[in-house]
């Protein structure tokens, strides 16, 4: 018995419907029979002519109806198949695996692959790896780049489950999950660089300060001052001009500068060049004219890029002066820095800085001041002096410290015979937290980073703070400070708290113990004062020593132990000098009780060295890798600490690493050297 192709649906209703109204002719001739007779056996001769016809076509057309509808199903397949695979729309499918086992022609023209090729969609496109094939029916989408073009990758999978039901060659399990990946490509580059160019044209806020105008002007005599300020005016608006860009002067000292997003690509790439542009100008000015460039973009307005543009320059101008600095909602871009900070003489901003301060503690009731993880000198000694103004003041002050270092042991032990010192006055971090309240102030020295603060949890704690410190600011900062007195040129945190203390409740008189303390913290950071001096870090430390403050005792109090001594004399004699100007050497720590202080101190030995531009020594201390980085003015070593993760001032800075050994520490830090030499960032 032959298999039939039957009809069903409603194309078979259509066809029977003929025979279907023979039968109702064939009961409507009945019924005609009964009016009249000659009338019905007319209607019963044409019914029955009409079935024979009915049933002749049926029987002989039905055949070659059904084989038309085979043929048209057929073509029609065929030319559903022929449509996908012209299709200009790039489209492939995929096994389970990623393996290619069909693809269209565009899809075969844009890979330059055959029909016959099955491999891994990753071997032509290998950010298609199979972690990115679905793993869900919803569509999932990547961007790529391809033979200089950009495509959005869509993938989606298909189930097979309900084809493999219908197939009468194939059975599948009721829980059967296979399926197909079908791929296609989208043709985005048009749009990317629309978009580009629309970007491109996107306009950025920028702000150019003179860091040292006043300073510049009084250099040169009274005919020149106006000429130099035209110069400076001159060199500015030509570079701008330059650009494409609008600069208006908007005070004496500060301008205003709008530019096109793709201008400042161009800056980037001569890496403001302004800034060496204007500090070349020379009319017989002793002090070099250096600039402060603050630049906002990516915004959601352009009030909102003015405000980054803000943040920039205040961050620029707490870093030091004569640099760039870029700010967008991404990221932080730092330019320039490479040269000194010229000191201040005038103390006109220490004393307002100290009346604000000491307005802050007179509305307070009590008074936390913390400095930085493994306390130094400085950080203790600013500590002690903060406290002192705060007894001056009849306010509770209590220091945060959890660990106190070896080194640093003889110094906390001197301030313990201290008279006013209480049992209460150092606590750990976790002891301040228990009794903070929204009555306390925080006062932060000798760091800016809350992340390496003593206790960073305090910080979030308390809604008053203070910030005394003398490093430059970088992208991490404590926000939202009631106060904030950070300048880079001060030799010292001691430095700064001596001068404040001048200025506090008109003039505080210190006792011995307290001015030892604020003493060894400019002693130490300034390397006997042979590093990062100036008049004012003389004048602080006349200050100290006209409040008792022994030389001697400070001195004695440091000395080293022969261990000590002989692990900087090793750290010293296997220095490895490299590329001429770097000295590199690692410091041992086993049986060293401060191998940090050691490194620091092998690293301003090094700069003895004939040719030496800066040294860096390495030591591993509790499961980290310190790195200690000197100069004396050649080189800008907080530039290259900042890209190891670190900071400092440009002679004295320092980083840490986690999670490695000294020999990949030594080969970060010479990648680094190397790359910033090759980009012109040092020399």
């Amino acid at each position: 018995m032959k298999n039939r192709l039957k009809l069903r649906g409603k194309l078979k209703t259509y066809l029977q419907t003929p025979l279907l109204l023979g039968l109702i002719l064939g009961l409507v001739d009945v019924w005609i029979y009964l009016v009249n007779i000659q009338a019905g056996v007319i209607l019963s001769v044409f019914l029955l002519v009409y079935l024979i016809i009915i049933v002749v076509m049926m029987s002989f057309t039905k055949p070659g109806l059904m084989n038309e509808l085979v043929s048209f199903a057929t073509e029609y397949g065929q030319i559903q198949k022929q449509l996908l695979k012209e299709l200009e729309l790039p489209h492939a499918l995929l096994d389970e695996t990623g393996k290619i086992i069909w693809m269209n022609k565009a899809f075969e023209q844009l890979v330059e692959k055959d029909k016959t090729y099955r491999k891994s969609i990753s071997t032509i496109f290998p950010e298609l790896g199979k972690d990115k094939l679905p793993i869900s029916e919803e569509n999932t989408e990547y961007d790529l780049s391809f033979d200089g073009k950009d495509y959005l990758v869509r993938l989606k999978r298909v189930g097979l489950k309900d084809m493999a039901l219908l197939s009468e060659t194939v059975k599948a399990d009721d829980n059967y999950d296979g399926y197909l990946i079908a791929v296609y490509l989208f043709d985005r580059t048009a749009l990317n660089l629309a978009l580009q160019e629309v970007d491109n044209q996107s306009l950025v806020v920028g702000l150019i300060y003179i860091d040292n105008y006043e300073e510049a002007m009084e250099s040169v005599e009274d005919v020149g001052r106006s000429l130099l300020s035209a110069f400076i005016d001159r060199q500015v608006n030509q570079y701008v001009a330059g650009i494409d860009g609008i600069v208006r002067k908007t005070e004496k000292d500060k301008y205003l500068l709008i530019i096109r997003k793709s201008a400042l690509q161009q800056i980037k790439e001569d890496k403001f060049k302004l800034l060496e542009d204007v500090k070349g100008i020379n009319i017989g000015n002793e002090t070099a004219v250096t600039l402060s460039i603050g630049i906002g973009l990516e915004g959601l307005s352009f009030a909102q890029n003015m405000e980054f543009a803000r943040n920039a320059i205040d961050l620029a101008l707490g870093r030091g002066g004569d640099q760039a600095v870029v700010k967008s909602p991404k990221a932080i871009t730092y330019f320039g820095g490479k040269s000194q900070q010229k000191e201040t003489t005038t103390r006109v901003k220490a004393r307002v800085k100290a009346h604000a301060l000491e307005e802050i503690i007179t509305s307070k009731d009590r008074i936390f001041v913390m400095g930085h993880r493994d306390a130094d000198v400085d950080s203790f000694g600013a500590a002690v002096g903060i406290k002192c103004a705060c007894n001056n003041l009849d306010r509770k002050c209590h220091i945060v410290l959890d660990t106190v270092s070896v080194s640093l042991k003889p110094l906390v032990e001197l301030y313990q015979t201290h008279p006013e010192y209480e049992d209460d006055t150092i606590l750990s971090g976790q002891e301040a937290l228990e009794i903070a309240d929204g009555n306390t102030v925080l006062v932060v020295v000798d760091v800016n980073k809350p992340s390496i603060t003593e206790c960073p949890e305090l910080i979030r704690h308390c809604k008053s703070i203070v910030v005394l410190d003398h490093h430059r600011q970088g992208t991490e900062a404590i926000e939202n400070a009631t106060l904030s007195y950070v300048e880079p040129y001060a030799s010292s945190a001691c430095e700064m708290v001596a001068e404040i203390l001048q200025y506090i409740n008109n003039g505080i008189k210190i006792k011995g113990i307290v001015a030892d303390c604020l003493y060894s913290g400019i002693v130490i950071d300034t390397n006997n004062f042979s590093a990062k001096t100036g008049v004012r870090t003389f004048e602080a430390a006349a200050y100290l020593r006209r409040n008792g403050a022994d030389v001697t005792r400070v001195r004695k109090m440091f000395r080293e132990d022969a261990s000590d001594y002989k692990a900087k004399a090793d750290t010293v004699r296997r220095a490895e000098i490299y590329r001429k100007n770097y000295a590199l050497s690692y410091c041992p720590s086993e049986d060293i009780k401060s191998p940090t202080v050691i490194a620091a101190q092998a690293a301003n030995e090094l700069l003895n060295i004939n040719g030496i531009k800066a040294s860096f020594v390495l030591t591993e201390y509790q499961n980290r890798i310190y790195f200690s980085a000197r100069s004396i003015d050649e080189v800008n070593v907080q530039l290259i600490m900042e890209q190891i993760g670190g900071g400092g001032h440009m002679n004295i800075a320092g980083a840490q690493l986690e999670d490695t050994n000294m020999e990949a520490a030594m080969i970060v830090l010479k990648n680094t050297l190397d790359r910033m030499i090759q980009e012109g960032d040092i020399e």
